[in-house]
């Protein structure tokens, strides 16, 4: 898989979030996109997942040649970020089928959920609703979540917002694993994880320039 990102730009409110923002990044490679709070790093995750519209520019998907339509994207992209939500009345197993079910998986696949559900740390807590689960809880259930399908691409906004010491070394694990085969963006103020990247773009608040090195 190859995702593209050519000349993208957004504007809110008639302020130029970012302007001319480029970057190609293939299956087994890191891509790191900083910045300063503000600078358009959330915006920009959206915009690849495809839950945002650029105001000009696209972000091609493809397959060898074979380029995925943007209406289809979301079957390649698991996404994460502290800002999804949850439905908290539910189980994290009910959270998880609800996805299965929005992705229209088969529902053999629920033995999947039961085995990211181990894979994340919340296998013991799978029948617990998620009005109760701590920050860091709910932060492993979006993981959860975005890996459910098995995308091709991984998005982090702030990979481990709300996480301790445990979980913040599970997503490293998830990383590494994910790297030598998928795609994986991180979205992150955060030093050391932005040098994960083999591809690094820098944002500049308010400067409309989003390329970087």
């Amino acid at each position: 898989m190859i995702l593209t990102a050519r000349k993208l730009k957004k504007v809110f409110n008639r302020r130029v979030v970012f302007s001319d923002l480029s970057f190609e990044v293939a299956s087994g490679k890191v891509l790191s996109i900083t910045g300063p709070n503000g600078s358009g790093k959330s915006t920009a995750s959206k915009i690849i997942c495809g839950i945002l519209t650029p105001t000009s520019g696209e972000v091609v998907l493809a397959d060898g040649n074979d380029k995925v339509d943007r209406d289809d994207v979301h079957k390649y992209i698991g996404f994460v970020s502290p800002y999804l939500e949850l439905y908290g009345e539910f189980t994290a197993l009910e959270n998880l089928k609800i996805e299965l079910r929005a992705r229209q998986l088969p529902k053999s696949a629920e033995n999947r959920a039961l085995e990211i559900l181990k894979l994340v740390g919340l296998f013991n807590r799978r029948n617990d609703e998620v009005r109760g689960f701590s920050s860091g809880m709910k932060q492993r259930l979006k993981y959860a979540a975005a890996l459910i399908h098995d995308p091709d691409v991984l998005v982090l906004d702030e990979p481990t917002a709300n996480l301790d010491v445990a979980g913040t070394e599970m997503v490293l694990s998830l990383i590494e694993q994910y790297r030598k085969e998928k795609i994986v963006i991180l979205a992150t103020n955060d030093e050391q994880e932005a040098a994960i990247g083999d591809v690094r773009i820098i944002l500049q608040k308010g400067l409309g320039d989003g390329n970087g090195k």
